[in-house]
């Protein structure tokens, strides 16, 4: 870290991650003031459920609660600050938008785009909140190839590691961000938190779900939810499902298709025939995948892409070998040395090299 003293804001979400973060930017010397974006406006019927947490839902009170606490143990000044417009059109708008077109989105990366590295500082500064840098509990880090070129590397904790969410910054929202708790393995967290006597963190349950209740179906209408025909490789009718905003590539479950000769899986999504495409999971098997909407995160003209990749396909795949054999001004093509399993519409295809983030793209049919 550089530039001590500069005013630096947390995005302060209630948990420990982005406490410590905190912690740590004010024992480095810097002048911290703390944000927490809220979301919640209580237009959607979303019952509560007890000893859940989600970013989106009615007990957002609590953790704006809980962030309070830790700015007030610091000594800095807090401000809530309202983004339910913005989330909403920004996030929820276009989860549904996506599910409604047979793809499937990853609202935490489309959250951390356009909310807490886009509008959250928007709606800070038009508030008067004045900052230089903006920091958040992330684990990842970050360096400077050049002044104008951050370079995303992976966390050290690669059990933790949360750059597959990062991947479509932009190069001018990373410039001024700082990532604290990139260089620490949770436990190292949990145990500084403990250490400070901060244990009702140390301590806390974390959460990762979008929505508090856990239940998507919540966000759509009734409408949305037309049965259609299940349908096999050949278009012969299977069965009837119940709307293709339940469905993914790659699902197994739910289907409730009997009398097949082997398990059937969601090979596509057909939305404007409102038809689910099920197969056998062979038939989920891919050795190219294309995305759309290229974020490159190196200069076009780097090594880093012309070499192996590490690409993931989405948040929980392990990665696997496969090198660029087509970039387009927005688009991109890779092709795997192994052959993978479903690689799903809508779903973030980043890839890695040299330890870091070069490239990441919205997986194209």
């Amino acid at each position: 870290m550089s530039d001590k003293g500069l005013r630096v804001a947390v995005g302060l979400s209630g948990g420990v991650d982005s406490a410590l973060a905190a912690y740590l930017l004010q024992k480095e010397g810097y002048e911290v003031v703390g944000l927490t974006m809220s979301t919640w406006d209580g237009s959607i019927a979303m019952p509560a459920v007890e000893g859940r947490e989600g970013c989106f839902g009615p007990g957002e009170e609590k953790s704006i609660a809980e962030a309070k606490s830790v700015a007030d143990r610091l000594g800095i000044p807090h401000h809530v600050v309202p983004v339910s417009d913005a989330y909403r059109r920004q996030v929820l708008d276009y989860f549904r938008a996506e599910y409604r077109a047979g793809r499937t989105p990853n609202p935490c990366v489309r959250c951390n785009q356009a909310i807490k590295f886009g509008a959250l500082h928007m709606a800070a500064r038009r508030m008067g909140i004045e900052f230089d840098r903006f920091a958040t509990g992330h684990y990842a880090r970050l360096d400077f190839r050049s002044p104008e070129l951050p370079f995303l590397y992976r966390a050290l904790d690669d059990g933790k590691d949360q750059t597959y969410f990062l991947s479509r910054l932009s190069d001018e929202q990373l410039c001024n961000v700082l990532f604290p708790l990139g260089g620490m393995r949770k436990s190292e967290v949990k145990a500084l938190a403990a250490e400070i006597g901060w244990t009702d963190f140390a301590n806390k349950r974390e959460s990762q779900d979008f929505l508090e209740c856990g239940d998507y179906s919540v966000l759509f209408e009734e409408s949305d939810q037309r049965p259609g025909d299940f349908v096999d490789l050949s278009g012969r009718v299977l069965g009837q499902h119940r709307g293709v905003v339940n469905y993914t590539v790659g699902q197994r479950k739910g289907l409730n298709v009997g009398g097949q000769k082997e398990p059937l899986y969601v090979v596509a999504i057909d939305a404007a025939a409102n038809r689910v495409v099920l197969g056998p999971r062979e038939a989920l098997s891919c050795v190219e995948v294309p995305g759309v909407d290229l974020n490159l995160m190196v200069s076009r003209s780097s090594p880093l892409l012309e070499g192996p990749l590490d690409a993931h396909i989405r948040l929980g795949h392990r990665g696997a070998r496969a090198r660029i054999v087509d970039l387009g001004e927005k688009t991109v093509r890779v092709r795997f040395d192994e052959p993978q399993y479903a690689a799903a519409p809508g779903q973030t295809l980043v890839l890695y090299a040299d330890g870091g983030v070069v490239a990441s793209a919205v997986i194209d049919k």
